[in-house]
């Protein structure tokens, strides 16, 4: 597989760019730090710094604020995702991943260190409930009517299932050794098995692991292709990226990254953005040809989110959708 790599000799300049450059956020967690590139020259723009540790991030429903979760800090930075200037400072408790709710009305917070699930009213930031969970509740996904939210929990192995109209939990199913990222897909949950090589389809009306797709050692995260063509997902330990078959759930190609594959994002064009957890880089990869290239950012860079150029473009995030993760 042919690469480039792009070293960047000033990272904390501010750096002139083309006004409909792409704007690219990287979360360096193991430098408490915040990378912002313009995705067109893949330089460096500007780094602000974080308190402790940033790990994911999402848009608001209204697309005005990016959330990024400083979990060590115990902090969420709303910021202006056109410009990267941070507009309010909020006091959570250990942010590790967050979404919203599709219907927009909540925003869910999975503590790790903390093994609870928090549920937020969206608009007030409002805490409506807290749930305590077993252990190291890690990823989420939603139902799409918005009435449930599973949740990964990596250290009991299982996936949890909360009620958003209640605020109890319903159900908890083993699923595998540190489950990690989740999608709902097709009526399906997907979700990676970090502690093995594979992702697990379960049925969440029967309960049942339905099949396994394996993509290699440390299956992580799972993101969905805007345009529903494939769905792609990492594995961190054996450093790939696996193209899978949004129908079949086969795997049709695997791309091998070396640095441990980690959060993904897509830019209007269609290329995939991933995290190098072990490189302190990212890769831009072209899904036609499989070639990539890598450009240095922070140290352990995990979330990752894009601000298209154009304004009829979907800004995607990592976490994510979902997305992470065992340290």
């Amino acid at each position: 597989m042919r690469r480039r790599s792009l070293l960047l000799s000033a990272p904390l300049l501010l750096l002139a760019r083309p006004a409909a450059a792409d704007l690219v956020y990287v979360l360096n967690s193991g430098d408490s730090s915040i990378s912002i590139l313009d995705a067109i020259t893949r330089t460096e723009l500007r780094r602000i710094p974080a308190l402790r540790e940033v790990h994911h991030l999402v848009l608001s429903p209204d697309g005005r604020d990016l959330l990024i979760a400083d979990s060590g800090g115990n902090e969420i930075f709303f910021v202006d995702p056109a410009t990267g200037d941070i507009r309010r400072r909020e006091r959570v408790s250990n942010p590790y991943h967050l979404d919203f709710s599709p219907d927009g009305r909540f925003l869910v917070i999975c503590s790790l260190r903390r093994n609870q699930v928090d549920i937020y009213e969206a608009r007030s930031m409002a805490l409506l409930a807290r749930l305590r969970m077993p252990d190291k509740p890690s990823h989420m996904a939603f139902r799409p009517d918005s009435s449930v939210v599973y949740v990964t929990l990596q250290g009991s192995g299982t996936v949890a299932a909360v009620s958003l109209v209640t605020r109890e939990a319903l159900w908890e199913v083993p699923v595998g050794r540190e489950p990690a990222g989740i999608i709902w897909h097709r009526g399906k949950l997907i979700t990676g098995v970090m502690g093995s090589d594979h992702f697990a389809v379960l049925n969440p009306e029967t309960r049942e692991i339905e099949r396994q797709i394996v993509v290699g050692r440390g299956a992580h995260t799972i993101f969905a292709q805007p345009d529903g063509r494939a769905l792609w997902a990492t594995s961190r330990v054996q450093s790939r990226l696996a193209e899978i078959d949004p129908s079949t759930l086969d795997v049709r190609r695997i791309i091998d990254i070396p640095g441990g594959p980690d959060c993904i994002a897509f830019d209007p064009d269609g290329r995939l953005w991933t995290t190098l957890r072990w490189s302190g880089r990212i890769a831009r990869v072209d899904t036609r040809t499989g070639e990539y290239e890598t450009i240095r950012v922070g140290r352990s860079p995990h979330g990752i989110f894009i601000h298209p150029r154009r304004a009829e473009g979907p800004a995607q995030t990592v976490s994510a959708r979902p997305a992470t993760h065992a340290r």
